[in-house]
């Protein structure tokens, strides 16, 4: 078996963590989606969809990134590459993807192209991207009346898809691949190869792109045009050569060529806007939409640069390919002024990095598993890498403005993200979505690293820590949300990613990197006390926290109460804070063992007592007459705590509990740690130790509550929100296929709300929850995320592990049946219960051994069965709670990337 550091890639990981090479300067960085973002919004109303559209991104310049259809970029962004096609159909050159922005969708922003992640590596040395291409006219209109109509009638309904369309019937349509494959961290090979799989033969104008990120057009004296520029060296019909040219001093890149073979010709304009177009003034030269206008002009519109120069430049392949051939396209972008560009090497480079590339991934997991269940693997950490992306945003001159337009509008100083003007981006990052979401997201990072950690941990690393740093984190100690309002509040799950990432490095690559640890636990201190004094207004160890990431999960929107003067009392707030205390207590103790002083055992005891305290809390949350856990259904509610009379069935006090069975209720279960025997005996003093006794023997209040269990034997100190009874209360529930448990993991909401929808009545409106396993017929936040239903993979994971840290301690004493209807034929104990769950929303993505068919794809026919579609995987953000289909964002590899680590550990339980 190969380690993976002796792997070629690994390797490369060494030499790029070390600056010996930097492998990764060049990257799959390039977004999706640049239009429609906060951060080139200089709207009066903050409309950030409308003020900047996909129509008008083929002209207009972009302030803050680049987007592009398989592109890559170097780190700073300074050079970028992507193709753009043409079918002779379509109204536009396709340089980007189309989607529906949040008011045109029937449940929000919605990408309406296939494309797919194939294969990536860390250090980007192999990249593999397929786009499908119609080779009829790209139903633009189409997509944005149906979908409207869908809305405004039926708001329910799925989403209206561009497979619904027709346009890939009779496969016509062109299967094109891009790939990449490094010589070296500046030498790059690029393949592009276009497959007709319609049954006549169709033109198609290919493009491959380069240009610079316009940083000149804003007024600024270090940021000039002059230092910046494309231009043609040569150009015959068997070699074509573009120099680019950034020597701006201190920030320039330096010189590239790019060369491409066999071309019709190279095409030069300027990334610049075309005021013209837009009514804003006269155009000085050639535009940023040149090329396109040109092409589909056939050539007779003067709209590129006779003179070969420019800062974006084209390669023209006009091809005409018949049914079922393919043609390939050669380039190379290089740092190096190459005699003989496309010799015999070219070819190796590419077979050696797949070779290398396929060396790695068997490295990663050597266990036996299916080839099915490998490829959903590998193209799930494919996602992953192609996610990652060159973000850019510098708050203090967003809302500021720079020296020359557009200037933001004064009321943008007292709106959104105002209180961050410190906030400073320019860094690769992983995303959630590059096209629904190319935005960070604070907790879906978190997720994130954790699946990034079997492939490289010190990414996974350096991006938890990077949201810690005084450019990041709020001076006040808050970790930013995402761009829409970093002020927004995110279940606090970064100590708990930290300590995953810490643990699969050690396991897997054999470093233990406790000054990661340690620097990462100064800072999610703060981020902690953060917390504190913010989200427990009354200092009672009570959390609050609005939406927490579960958007529609409650009857009310938790960020927004409705009901005037009213407050909920949050059973996941304040459980997602006791899990955030065992984690920095889990750290503390990991620390101490190589503290030669007091300091990590005095945090130990520091998380140690305020875990205690919220859990007693927890305990008496709604006050002397209603507590969070109802002992009449067994499970823990949000309540509601409303004016008197306001709200109807509410105690005299204005007191009411919400019986809504979701999520919510089950997060408690995370609150779960055991700090082995040998760590306390060894590594923490007495002093931990008499601390943990006396607790139990002089604080009863604090240990005896029904929603904790704290043992002090030699098992350790255990330490949980939940006691015994109340685990098998909710596992009861958990693992009832008519509440929570589906074929395909837990469902977010209990499936009891579908006959028994919950209903709140206040001040004459009525507010209502039913189970809805696939999109929301409701709007709330946006209509783009439903959780009263389906099956989301990061609280799913979440409660996996927490089934197998309940098991480390209570082993075989703890066996329910799964399912809670199987009569005690299947009784299980609670690893084999997390395992089963894991198996559950693995086989969402794999081959029915019966039907043959993959559950993500529910019933459509081209995904099912057609060869060229069937074993390309999506990973969505969500999925149905009854059939497991994908629902949301089709390309979320982000937190649902969490199935490769689930695959990992399902091959390790095999062997």
């Amino acid at each position: 078996m190969t380690n993976i550091q002796d792997t070629a890639e690994g390797k490369r990981l060494v030499e790029d963590s070390n600056k010996q090479k930097y492998w990764k300067r060049w990257g799959s960085y390039l977004s999706e989606r640049q239009w429609g973002t906060v951060r080139e919004d200089y709207s009066e109303g903050g409309a950030a969809w409308d003020y900047f559209s996909h129509d008008q991104a083929r002209s207009r310049t972009y302030r803050w990134g680049e987007d592009g259809i398989a592109g890559i970029s170097d780190n700073h962004q300074r050079i970028c590459f992507a193709i753009a096609l043409w079918n002779e159909k379509d109204p536009i050159l396709k340089e980007r993807l189309f989607g529906l922005t949040n008011s045109e969708g029937n449940h929000g922003e919605d990408v309406k192209e296939y494309y797919f992640y194939l294969d990536n590596t860390p250090t980007h040395s192999y990249m593999k991207y397929l786009y499908k291409y119609p080779q009829q006219a790209f139903p633009y209109s189409q997509l944005i009346e149906e979908n409207r109509n869908r809305k405004s009638t039926n708001p329910g309904a799925l989403e209206y898809e561009l497979i619904d369309t027709g346009v890939f019937d009779d496969n016509r349509y062109f299967d094109v691949f891009v790939e990449y494959a490094k010589n070296s961290p500046e030498d790059i090979h690029i393949k592009i190869s276009v497959t007709n799989r319609g049954s006549q033969t169709a033109k198609l104008h290919l493009l491959p792109t380069i240009w610079l990120r316009n940083t000149w057009s804003w007024g600024y004296d270090n940021q000039t045009k002059e230092f910046k520029y494309l231009q043609a060296n040569e150009f015959d019909s068997n070699l074509g050569i573009i120099e680019a040219v950034d020597t701006e001093e201190k920030s320039g890149l330096g010189k590239r060529w790019l060369y491409s073979e066999a071309a019709n010709e190279l095409l030069f304009t300027e990334n610049e806007t075309n005021k013209k177009r837009f009514g804003w003034g006269d155009n000085f030269g050639p535009v940023k939409d040149g090329i396109n206008d040109y092409i589909l002009s056939f050539g007779n519109e003067k709209t590129v640069n006779s003179t070969q120069k420019g800062t974006k430049a084209a390669v023209h392949y006009d091809l005409t390919i018949n049914p079922g051939e393919t043609k390939v396209v050669r380039l190379r972008l290089s740092d190096t002024n190459l005699d003989s560009p496309f010799d015999n090497n070219f070819e190796t480079v590419f077979k050696t990095r797949q070779r290398e590339a396929d060396e790695f991934y068997q490295a990663v997991c050597p266990d036996p598993i299916s080839e099915d269940m490998r490829n959903v693997q590998r193209q799930s950490f494919a996602g992953m890498l192609w996610s990652k992306q060159y973000y850019h945003y510098v708050v203090y001159d967003w809302l500021n403005g720079d020296p020359n337009p557009p200037k933001p509008p004064e009321n943008r100083k007292s709106g959104r993200n105002r209180e961050w003007d410190h906030l400073f981006n320019e860094d690769i990052i992983s995303m959630p979505d590059a096209w629904e979401y190319p935005w960070f997201a604070a907790w879906d990072l978190a997720f994130h690293t954790v699946t990034l950690a079997l492939i490289d941990p010190e990414f996974a690393k350096k991006q938890l820590y990077l949201f810690t740093r005084e450019w990041y984190m709020h001076p006040n100690g808050q970790i930013p949300a995402y761009e829409w309002a970093f002020g927004d509040v995110n279940p606090p799950v970064h100590a708990w990613a930290a300590w995953r990432v810490y643990n699969i490095e050690k396991q897997m690559y054999g470093k233990a990197d406790t000054n990661f640890l340690e620097e990462i636990f100064q800072k999610l201190s703060l981020y902690f006390t953060w917390w504190v004094n913010r989200k427990d207004a009354e200092g009672n160890n009570l959390f609050q926290g609005g939406f927490l990431g579960l958007d529609n999960i409650g009857v009310l929107d938790r960020s927004n109460i409705q009901i005037p003067n009213a407050t909920i009392e949050q059973s996941d707030g304040t459980s997602w804070m006791g899990m955030y205390c065992l984690n920095l207590l889990k750290i503390a103790t990991e620390l101490a063992k190589g503290d030669s002083s007091t300091k990590y055992e005095d945090m130990a005891s520091k998380f140690f007592q305020h875990f205690l305290l919220i859990a007693d809390a927890m305990n008496k949350v709604g006050g002397a007459d209603v507590d969070i856990w109802d002992e009449q259904d067994k499970f823990y509610y949000d309540i509601l705590k409303a004016p008197k009379g306001v709200v109807q069935g509410a105690n005299d006090d204005g007191v009411l509990l919400m019986k809504v069975r979701s999520m919510v209720g089950l997060i408690p279960l995370f609150a779960v740690e055991t700090i082995e025997q040998e760590i306390v005996d060894k590594y923490l003093s007495s002093d931990f130790k008499d601390r943990v006794y006396w607790f139990v023997n002089n604080r009863p209040q604090l240990t005896k509550h029904n929603n904790i269990s704290l043992r002090a034997d030699g098992k350790g100190v255990y330490l949980s929100l939940v006691n015994e009874d109340r685990l098998q209360s909710i596992l009861n529930r958990l693992l009832n296929q008519a509440e929570f448990l589906s074929d395909y993991g837990v469902r977010a909401l209990s499936k009891y709300h579908k006959d028994h929808p919950y209903t709140l009545r206040a001040n004459g409106q009525e507010y209502r929850v039913e189970y809805e396993p696939a999109e929301s017929k409701y709007g709330m936040f946006g209509g783009n995320s439903n959780w009263r239903g389906p099956i989301w993979f990061p609280v799913n994971y979440l409660l996996i592990e927490s089934l197998s840290k309940f098991h480390d301690f209570w082993g075989d004493k703890i066996k329910v049946d799964c399912p809670t209807s199987s009569g005690g034929n299947k009784k299980m104990n609670l690893q084999e219960v997390a395992n089963e769950l894991s198996q559950r929303l693995i086989k969402i993505f794999l081959k029915d051994p019966t039907s043959g068919k993959r559950p993500v794809y529910g019933s459509s026919e081209k995904f099912q069965n057609d060869p060229h579609w069937r074993d390309l995987i999506l990973f969505y953000e969500y999925f149905h709670g009854d059939i497991g289909a994908g629902i949301g964002a089709s390309h979320q590899t982000g937190w649902t990337g969490l199935v490769a680590e689930l695959i990992q550990q399902s091959a390790k339980n095999l062997t």
